[in-house]
């Protein structure tokens, strides 16, 4: 494994403990964060729509979006066009939970970047990026 990856996966590790210990007082994970940001910005998104957003196993949103619902954070419906599609909603307790969920994603960036100029703040951002859509890409086409 080259010493880039070990560099994101060690920054991914501490940024998931981190909003565990963030997190863990609303009732909710680490990985919800990401699960709620998306459900609310895009109500009515499908679990696999959720799947494939935010890079996670189906089988994993679908446990996941289970606790939600039992916790109260989100409803899942039934698709109108297709009945075997469950489709995600949030409730007003993530709509509520939303502004500190972001400012703990934001407080996190502002730790790991802070002793990046904006200018480098920008170029890690564009070669992540690139990152990201081979990786992506490669998930897609598997």
């Amino acid at each position: 494994m080259s010493q880039i990856i070990r560099d994101i996966t060690e920054v991914a590790r501490c940024g998931a403990q981190y909003r565990a210990d963030q997190l863990s007082p609303m009732g909710l994970k680490a990985c919800h964060a990401s699960y709620l940001t998306q459900i609310c910005a895009e109500p009515g998104i499908s679990q696999d729509g959720l799947a494939r957003r935010i890079c996670i196993n189906k089988s994993n949103v679908a446990r996941q979006a289970a606790v939600l619902e039992e916790e109260g954070f989100i409803t899942r419906r039934p698709s109108a066009s297709d009945k075997r599609v469950l489709e995600l909603y949030p409730t007003e307790k993530a709509l509520a939970a939303l502004p500190r969920i972001r400012e703990v994603l934001d407080r996190w960036d502002g730790c790991v970047t802070a002793d990046l100029s904006s200018q480098e703040k920008q170029q890690l951002a564009a070669l992540l990026s690139k990152m990201k859509i081979r990786a992506t890409a490669y998930m897609e086409g598997r």
